[in-house]
């Protein structure tokens, strides 16, 4: 059976690309072992805002009297949790198929391995192999969680965000291991719940990709809801011998055992390039990633790849971003390179992150001359109402020119507002353009324009 474009993986990378190649006139199939949607959709982008959605609800009937309201005792049972998360996943996975039929894409289930002439052997659920060609065949397989050596993972007692999302019953104490976005939102929400978390993080700060001054405010609003933050701590090894977990953390001052019920590792992801022929194929990689060229194409002509098996962001929109670039400038269409430089980056624990461009580290290595604005949202109006003024926005920008370097905000909200500083900075706005931009009010998003002020000397509200 032969094709315009096959792509491997329905995942954000695979699944938009798919469309987009459809939409562009491409006799288009794809390919998925799982289920439609790939591990964003059913275990990790969606799900687990289901369950912290759960987790602002919670907190926020716990919270009622502060509102004006009368105290209710708020119960749960966690199943209820954990199915609620399920069934978003699963609704979403459903819009995907509707998708597919839209755009006329063949859909072929089982697992995917590519061969030389641009060819596939695809292996369904009951061992049978068939084989497919394509003229251009696209890989977007995607990641799993990372098994650290020391981490070996059970399922069970040492898990990761897959076992995380579907715990049969609640933990009463939990050890997350890494604090990148992962890791802090799953402690956030068992948090939230009553469980005991411990974050345990190698590097000085929390979520280290991160603005420091970020980093250091979500560590305190961390503590603030009952989480153990230790940084500059490594869990060497963990004993599950017994009815929970012991790790032993070694720190600063020496080596620590921390017990708990269960251990989340979640310190990254590794790429699923293992068993899909690229050896035979001879794709070339490096660091356990698929070496590309900027349009995506790798060593061996008409076999590209994107998303998290390639060295780029693994984010989920950048995926997306990388499939439709690919697919049109297959298509022959004028295309612009990515830039990777204004790629926003979200946490979804509460308080949330969002940040786009240089931190303000980063801006001083490159030798920037700075005008650096703050504003807090506990001089915000809307925040103030909304009875959630924890966290600020931060801007960078360059002295000389106006050039906007960096946005950094954590707040309730803030993945919302980020997209601002993204098109600003995609416009080459200056930052005297934002401030006479007018916002708003009341709006969070006056928390920008209030951060741009401060950095002019201008700001009105502190």
């Amino acid at each position: 059976m032969k094709y315009d474009i096959i792509v491997i993986g329905s995942g954000p990378g695979g699944y938009v690309t798919a469309i987009r190649a459809a939409q562009l006139g491409f006799k288009t199939a794809i390919v998925e072992k799982e289920n439609l949607g790939g591990i964003c959709l059913n275990w990790g982008c969606i799900p687990t805002k289901a369950l912290l959605k759960s987790a602002q609800v919670f907190k926020y009937i716990n919270h009622a009297e502060e509102y004006g309201l009368n105290k209710v005792d708020a119960t749960f049972e966690f199943p209820n949790v954990v199915k609620r998360s399920r069934g978003v996943a699963e609704k979403m996975s459903k819009g995907i198929e509707f998708l597919m039929r839209k755009n006329k894409i063949d859909v072929i289930m089982g697992a995917a391995k590519v061969k030389k002439d641009r060819k596939i052997d695809v292996t369904d659920k009951d061992g049978k192999v068939t084989e497919y060609s394509a003229d251009n065949i696209i890989l977007a397989t995607g990641a799993r969680s990372r098994e650290l050596p020391n981490l070996p993972q059970d399922g069970v007692k040492v898990i990761g965000y897959r076992q995380a999302l579907a715990l049969p019953e609640q933990p009463k104490s939990m050890i997350v291991v890494g604090s990148g976005a992962i890791g802090v939102e799953f402690a956030y929400f068992y948090a939230t719940m009553g469980t005991k978390v411990t974050v345990v993080e190698f590097m000085p700060n929390i979520v280290p990709v991160e603005d420091e001054e970020v980093s250091k405010h979500l560590e305190k609003s961390l503590k603030k809801a009952g989480i153990e933050v230790m940084t500059n701590a490594s869990v060497e090894s963990v004993d599950t011998s017994g009815a929970g977990v012991k790790a032993n953390v070694k720190t600063a001052n020496g080596n620590i055992t921390l017990e708990a019920d269960v251990l989340l590792s979640a310190v990254g992801i590794a790429a699923n390039i293992e068993n899909i022929g690229l050896e035979e194929v001879g794709i070339q990689t490096d660091k356990g990633r698929v070496l590309v060229n900027e349009w995506y194409q790798t060593s061996v002509p008409g076999y590209y790849a994107i998303g998290d098996i390639i060295p780029t962001q693994a984010l989920a929109h950048v995926a997306s971003a990388e499939g439709i670039t690919c697919v049109e400038k297959i298509k022959g269409l004028h295309v612009e390179k990515i830039n990777y430089g204004n790629i926003p980056g979200c946490t979804y624990c509460l308080p949330e992150i969002a940040s786009v461009g240089l931190t303000e580290k980063q801006a001083k290595e490159k030798g920037y001359e700075l005008k650096v604005g703050k504003f807090p949202f506990s001089a915000s109006g809307k925040a103030t109402a909304n009875g959630d003024t924890d966290g600020f926005v931060k801007v960078i920008f360059d002295a000389k020119y106006g050039e906007w370097l960096g946005c950094h905000m954590i707040g309730t909200g803030v993945t919302e507002m980020i997209a601002e500083a993204v098109v600003a900075r995609n416009l080459e706005t200056t930052g005297h353009e934002v401030l006479k931009s007018i916002h708003p009010h009341p709006t969070l998003s006056e928390a920008v324009m209030e951060a741009v002020a401060a950095a002019y000397g201008e700001v009105i509200h502190i």
